[in-house]
C-alpha cells in the first residue's frame, strides 16, 4: 500500500531555514508527480508546491515562492521540500501527498501524517 513517510520538521527562527524530506514507498514513484501540502492551526488544507514526475517541472504557492524549493530523487523515492526566509506564517502541519497522475494539478490522492513546522523567535 502507499506510504509517505515525512520528517525534517521543527522549530525555526523566522528567517531561518528548514529541509522536509519524505520517504515513498508503495507505488512506482518515478511516474507520480508530487506535492507538499500544509495546514496551520485553525485554517484548512493548503498547497505548498509540486514537482512533475521527471522533475522537469515545479510549481509553487504565491505564498511560498522564492523562499521554498521542491526536489526529488527518483532514486531513492524521495521528494524534497527547502524551506529559506521562514516566516511565522508558515509554522503548519506539513505534508507529503501523491499527486494522480505524471505532471502536478495540486490535486492528491494519498498524503502522509505529517512533520510539524514552528517558526518563532
Amino acid at each position: 500500500q502507499v506510504q509517505l513517510v515525512e520528517s525534517g520538521g521543527g522549530l525555526a527562527q523566522p528567517g531561518g531555514s528548514l529541509r522536509l524530506s519524505c520517504a515513498a514507498s508503495g507505488f512506482t514513484f518515478s511516474r507520480y508527480a508530487m506535492n507538499w501540502v500544509r495546514q496551520a492551526p485553525g485554517k484548512g488544507l493548503e498547497w505548498v508546491s509540486g514537482i512533475y514526475s521527471d522533475a522537469s517541472d515545479t510549481r509553487y504557492a504565491d505564498s511560498v515562492r522564492g523562499r521554498f524549493t521542491i526536489s526529488r530523487d527518483n532514486a531513492k523515492n524521495t521528494v524534497y521540500l527547502q524551506m529559506n526566509s521562514l516566516k511565522p506564517e508558515d509554522t503548519a502541519l506539513y505534508y507529503c501527498a501523491k499527486g494522480p497522475g505524471s505532471i502536478v494539478t495540486t490535486l492528491y490522492d494519498y498524503r502522509g501524517q505529517g512533520t510539524q513546522v514552528t517558526v518563532s523567535s
